[in-house]
């Protein structure tokens, strides 16, 4: 394995923005999976105590594809301040870290 596998969450407002998220990160070879699904989220936002439903997006990708994620997440959000999180993954199979490598570089 030539790149360290990482794992970016992100959440949104709704489900048909999760799913064209997912697309597009897979369309651009900026992810080798995505998931997503419904949460519930309670936070403090500009002072206030808010509560939402919103979608999480669980992005598998390279390490070396973190800053074009953050791009691509900071330009597509319809959040004002999306959440970025990115967590390296040190114990992940050594073929599921070549298919990732793979699906990633296949990008013409």
């Amino acid at each position: 394995m030539k790149n360290k596998v990482i794992q970016v969450q992100t959440a949104v407002n709704s489900e048909e923005e999760a799913k064209s998220l997912a697309n597009a990160l897979i369309r651009e070879h900026l992810a080798a999976c995505v998931q997503y699904f419904p949460i519930s989220s309670i936070y403090r936002w500009k002072g206030q105590i808010e509560e939402s439903k919103e979608y999480m997006i669980l992005i598998k990708s390279l390490a070396n594809k973190q800053k074009e994620i953050f791009s691509f997440i900071k330009r597509e959000h319809t959040y004002e301040l999306p959440e970025i999180i990115v967590t390296a993954l040190d114990d992940v199979s050594l073929e599921y870290c070549t298919w990732i490598e793979e699906e990633i570089k296949k990008k013409k």
